[in-house]
C-alpha cells in the first residue's frame, strides 16, 4: 500500500504539477482510506466502502468542505488506478459531493495589517524576517507555500517586482511598491549578515529569501507557525488568524482601490475568475 501511495504522489507532483500542500492532502486522504480498506486492494474497493470510511470520518465532525476535498482526492486516485490499468471503473462515481454553502473568506482592514506589522518586536533577532514575511503576504497577496517556494533570484527590486511559483508551477510576476522595495532590501541585508554568521550553511540556504532561526530555507509549517504567532499578538482578530487571511485582505485592498477583478486575478494566479470573485 505504501508503494502505490507513494506512486500516486509522484504522479500528482510530476505529472499533474500540484502544489506540495495538495499533494501532501491527497495522498493523506488515500492514505487513510487505504488503511480503512486495509485487506481490500485498490483495484477491488468499491462504492459501499468508501462511504463507510467516508461516514465514519463524518461521525468525528468533518466539515462539509474537508468531505468535499476528500472525494476529489479518492476521485483522483481511482481515475488514476484506471490509467494505470488497476480498475475499469471509478467507485466515487455514485457518491454525491456534499452541497457546499457559499464561503466568504474573512478579511483584514489596512488599519488591522498595519497594526499587525507594526506588532512585531524587530529587537528579537527573528523579528525582521517574520515582519518581512507579513509584508511579504500582504503586499504581494502570496499563499504559504509560494512564501517558501521565494528566491533570492526571484527578487527584482530594480525593476519593481518578484517572480512567483505558483499551483501547477505556473509563473507570474507580481508588481511591488516602494515602499516594501525598501523593506525587502533592508530584511536582505539583515539576511545575509545572520548567514555569515554562520559557520557552516545548510543547504539551499544562499538561494531560499526566507530562512529559519537555525538558517535552512523556510517551510510553510515554519512560516505558518511565525505568523501564527504574530497574528495571535494583536487583539480583536477572533477568526481572522491564519496566513492566508492576509492573501484576502490583499485582494480586497485592490478591489477598494479600484482595480478590475481580472487584475486582480492575474496578480493572484487564479486560474478561474470564479475564484477571484469569491
Amino acid at each position: 500500500m505504501l508503494r502505490i501511495v507513494e506512486d500516486y504522489r509522484n504522479y500528482l507532483r510530476i505529472e499533474r504539477g500540484m502544489s506540495p500542500n495538495t499533494v501532501a492532502s491527497y495522498s493523506r486522504d488515500v492514505q487513510g482510506m487505504l488503511d480503512y480498506c486495509e485487506l481490500t486492494p485498490p483495484g477491488q474497493i468499491g462504492t459501499e466502502q468508501l462511504e463507510g470510511y467516508l461516514s465514519e470520518r463524518i461521525g468525528e465532525g468533518l466539515s462539509k468542505r474537508s468531505q468535499a476535498r476528500m472525494l476529489s482526492a479518492f476521485r483522483s486516485f481511482f481515475n488514476w488506478c484506471i490509467d494505470e490499468g488497476e480498475r475499469k471503473d471509478n467507485p466515487c462515481d455514485r457518491i454525491d459531493a456534499p452541497k457546499l454553502g457559499k464561503y466568504l473568506p474573512a478579511v483584514l482592514s489596512v488599519e488591522e495589517v498595519d497594526a499587525i506589522i507594526g506588532s512585531v518586536d524587530l529587537k528579537k533577532a527573528s523579528g525582521p524576517r517574520d515582519r518581512a514575511i507579513l509584508e511579504v503576504l500582504y503586499g504581494c497577496g502570496l499563499r504559504v507555500s509560494e512564501c517558501t517556494g521565494l528566491l533570492i533570484s526571484h527578487v527584482h527590486l530594480d525593476e519593481g517586482f518578484v517572480d512567483v511559483i505558483g499551483k501547477g508551477n505556473k509563473q507570474r510576476s507580481v508588481p511591488i511598491v516602494e515602499q516594501l522595495m525598501e523593506q525587502i532590501a533592508d530584511y536582505l541585508r539583515l539576511r545575509q549578515a545572520f548567514l555569515d554568521g554562520i559557520a557552516e550553511q545548510p543547504a539551499g540556504s544562499s538561494e531560499a529569501f526566507f530562512l529559519t532561526d537555525k538558517g535552512r530555507p523556510a517551510y510553510v509549517e515554519f512560516i505558518n507557525r511565525a505568523v501564527k504567532g504574530e497574528l495571535e499578538l494583536v487583539k480583536g482578530l477572533s477568526g481572522k488568524k491564519t496566513p492566508h487571511t492576509l492573501r484576502h485582505s490583499f485582494a480586497t485592498a485592490l478591489l477598494n482601490n479600484g482595480a478590475d477583478l481580472n487584475s486582480i486575478k492575474e496578480v493572484l494566479g487564479h486560474s478561474s475568475l470564479a475564484a477571484t470573485q469569491v
